[in-house]
């Protein structure tokens, strides 16, 4: 038998994620891909991968998968901090470990942050769509978030991992976002904006890949009415009627009609990945 793995526990939302499908935005695709990239390309370092490889994004409850085949793969579990054991018996968070074919890896809920990742040596190889392996729950490309039973094949493995111990980047206690302001930041009050940049907003329990939904001071119009559609970036700080700002993320829609008051690079968009509800978040000034 081929090795792959098997779903045991799938968790409250699993999915396969890549880098992501990027230059499809005018046919309506979004990019997707693993929200916190940093994490998964230094999973996959770990695990001998090339940094594309396709992993598991887990969302704080972790997952539980079992490898199939008889040969043993070597794995890591990293992002959100987590309890990891092999057919129950504990093992490293964040470093290689060897799983024997049939021997169940469990990541456990994540004790901080939001996001883990699974990365297997090989990485996983469903089928890709587009250019990516990943899961997209905007559009519904890609794998389905998975579920009890679902097998997902592996690649064929490097060489063995030679670094088992990095430094891994610490879950955000406050979420600094630098924005450059625009394209419609006349849309928006001075007072608006002068509270967009020095209040303290928190992430709302109603964040999901899509977008990082805040809870604080509503940003007052300047004016009414409401903009044709126009293409959407990743990091675009949206504002709706509601005028509580929303961050694109990964799964972002590639158009809207809401005013963008201005976007926050990608580069800076990691920490959004593992920011739990109720982490204080700051916009600045770029």
């Amino acid at each position: 038998m081929s090795a792959g793995i098997e779903v045991v526990r799938a968790g409250a939302l699993t999915t396969v994620q890549d880098e992501g499908r990027t230059g499809w935005a005018h046919l309506g695709v979004p990019r997707a891909g693993a929200l916190d990239g940093p994490a998964r390309r230094l999973a996959n370092r770990l695990v001998g991968n090339a940094p594309d490889a396709a992993v598991l994004e887990t969302t704080l409850t972790g997952c539980a998968v079992r490898v199939t085949g008889n040969r043993p793969v070597w794995a890591v579990v990293g992002g959100a901090p987590c309890r990891v054991t092999v057919d129950g018996r504990p093992v490293a968070w964040g470093s290689p470990v060897r799983v024997p074919g049939g021997a169940v890896l469990d990541a456990g809920p994540a004790v901080h942050g939001v996001r883990g990742y699974l990365a297997f040596a090989g990485g996983l190889v469903p089928e890709p769509v587009l250019g990516s392996r990943s899961a997209d729950l905007l559009s519904g490309l890609g794998p389905p978030v998975l579920r009890e039973g679902h097998v997902l094949p592996l690649g064929r493995p490097g060489d063995t991992p030679g670094v088992d111990t990095v430094p891994w980047p610490g879950v955000p206690a406050e979420l600094v976002l630098p924005l450059h302001r625009g394209p419609r930041d006349d849309w928006f009050t001075d007072r608006a904006l002068r509270t967009l940049t020095t209040a303290v907003y928190r992430v709302s329990e109603r964040s999901n890949r899509i977008g990082l939904r805040t809870e604080g001071p509503a940003l007052g119009r300047a004016r009414g009415g409401e903009l044709p559609s126009e293409g959407m970036v990743l990091g675009a700080v949206q504002v709706p009627p509601d005028g509580l700002p929303v961050v694109f993320l990964n799964d972002h829609p590639t158009t809207g009609g809401y005013p963008v008051v201005g976007v926050v690079a990608a580069s800076a968009l990691a920490g959004a990945a593992q920011a739990v509800p109720g982490t204080p978040v700051r916009f600045v000034d770029a």
